[in-house]
């Protein structure tokens, strides 16, 4: 009688000389049981001994076998793959976030399919459509411009969890940093150290966290009593060009300012470039806030003065919700509070500043 123990070792050997690729049906043989068996205990729904538990175990490995995960999600009805949709896939910003929705993500069996909308609403309704034919359990979507409306449609047919929105529907879970609490600190820590004529390099006004930000620049002005003047308030883009650029018009309108909140870290270190071009040091001539707290923040010269947001936590939380509501529970989570870093680009004022 032949020994089954053996008979593994035989077949693997056969199937790696032919070049085949090991199935599910082969593990079966190998192991003396059905394939059904060998795909329950795959999905972990198995009831069986340890022994043979074991022998499925040793033929898979002998086998080289490997589980097809789209395989196995469509016979439970699902693909194992959560779509995302960003806005650009070379953002320091969008990438911080990405890591974090992919490291919840996998450990769970989850693959994160990944596309870019680029800050169009047509575009990201094509991505939507794309992920949908792909047969995603669920859409994560990092702000956008997506409609309220088109969110909550698409949440009538699967999962949706969306930051940078404070939004309730069923399907559907937001999560919103709080835009207004960070740049009040940010323009709070300006005015405590003194500086009363603060430029503020604001975000593209289409951006649904732009208007939240210019709101708490103005409050924390309006708590200390100084004046709103707008021509201290540039138009930015969010990224270093358009900071450079808000400077540059900023130095050219002979506008008088001692320090400079920009909207986030991006359009500071572009900032911190157009006034190094101009001759002017941070923080001894000009003082200069960010909101972010990217990596590159803290390796600035001077480091940068900013405001914290965990990005990458921003993607765990995101990721972490969505599994939630896969498994057909409800998230109850919310984005940690900003909070201000102060480092080596802000000083008191000093008088006679050159600017």
């Amino acid at each position: 009688m032949r020994n089954k123990k053996n008979a593994v070792p035989a077949v693997a050997t056969a199937n790696r000389e032919a070049g085949a690729r090991a199935t599910l049906g082969m593990v079966a043989a190998a192991c003396g049981v059905s394939p059904s068996t060998v795909s329950r205990i795959l999905n972990g729904t198995a009831v069986v001994s340890q022994d043979k538990r074991e022998a499925v175990d040793r033929a898979i490995a002998d086998l080289g076998f490997i589980p097809n995960p789209i395989a196995r999600g469509l016979a439970g009805g699902r693909t194992l793959s959560v779509g995302v949709v960003t806005q650009a896939l070379d953002s320091p910003f969008y990438g911080l976030a990405l890591s974090g929705i992919e490291q919840e993500l996998s450990p769970a069996g989850y693959s994160a399919l990944f596309v870019s909308g680029n800050w169009n609403a047509d575009e990201e309704g094509r991505c939507i459509e794309m992920l949908r034919s792909r047969r995603v359990d669920g859409i994560i979507v990092l702000t956008g411009r997506l409609s309220d409306d088109e969110l909550r449609n698409l949440s009538g047919s699967m999962p949706v969890v969306v930051t940078g929105r404070n939004l309730s529907a069923p399907g559907l879970y937001s999560l919103d940093f709080n835009n207004f609490e960070a740049a009040r600190l940010a323009t709070d820590h300006l005015l405590t150290l003194g500086h009363r004529r603060i430029a503020f390099i604001a975000g593209d006004p289409i951006h649904p966290d732009s208007t939240e930000r210019l709101r708490g620049y103005r409050a924390a002005l309006k708590a200390s009593g100084v004046r709103y003047n707008p021509a201290l308030v540039l138009p930015g883009k969010y990224h270093e060009e358009s900071g450079l650029l808000a400077v540059a018009q900023l130095i050219e309108s002979r506008e008088p300012f001692s320090a400079i909140f920009a909207a986030n870290d991006q359009m500071a270190f572009g900032a911190a470039l157009a006034l190094y071009r101009r001759g002017l040091r941070v923080p001894d001539d000009i003082s200069l806030v960010g909101l972010d707290d990217l990596s590159g923040a803290s390796h600035s010269i001077p480091p940068l003065t900013t405001i914290h947001q965990s990005v990458d936590e921003l993607g765990r939380i995101a990721a972490r919700s969505m599994l939630l509501m896969l498994a057909g529970k409800t998230p109850d989570a919310n984005l940690p509070e900003p909070r201000l870093i102060v480092r080596s680009s802000t000083r008191a004022w000093q008088p006679g500043a050159p600017v």
